[in-house]
């Protein structure tokens, strides 16, 4: 995973992304929503940890977006379905140094999001 390139977005709390792939629609998820994303994780220093898109298809994973990292509940309503980013988090916006979860990564951490989806499928065609 590259380093944060120059022309990301950087925020005052220091969340940087960089959109991708632009999202179709105009429904953004609320903390309230549950979310279907694409995933690929990496710690700053570039090395690989996860990915929803490892052999084959890809597999999506479903979450309650008021239940993520800080990081993913500033970033994920941002966004449109169907759009890509790459996100730059400090450990405060990801699981923390040392981390708040049990087996998470400590530090600042790199994703590549896609969002699949919000709340029901049905949900997502609607707009």
């Amino acid at each position: 995973m590259p380093r944060r390139p120059s022309d990301a977005t950087v925020l005052p709390d220091g969340l940087a992304y960089k959109i991708l792939t632009p999202g179709t629609g105009t429904l953004h998820p609320k903390l309230s929503d549950t979310v279907t994303a694409n995933y690929s994780l990496w710690k700053a220093d570039g090395r690989f940890l996860e990915s929803t898109c490892t052999a084959g298809p890809c597999k999506p994973a479903t979450f309650p977006l008021g239940k993520l990292i800080p990081g993913w509940q500033e970033m994920i309503p941002m966004m449109t379905v169907g759009e890509k980013v790459q996100l730059w988090l400090t450990s405060d916006l990801a699981y923390g140094d040392p981390p708040r979860k049990p087996n998470r990564p400590a530090g600042a951490l790199v994703f590549e999001i896609e969002l699949v989806g919000i709340g029901n499928p049905a949900r997502q065609r609607t707009k």
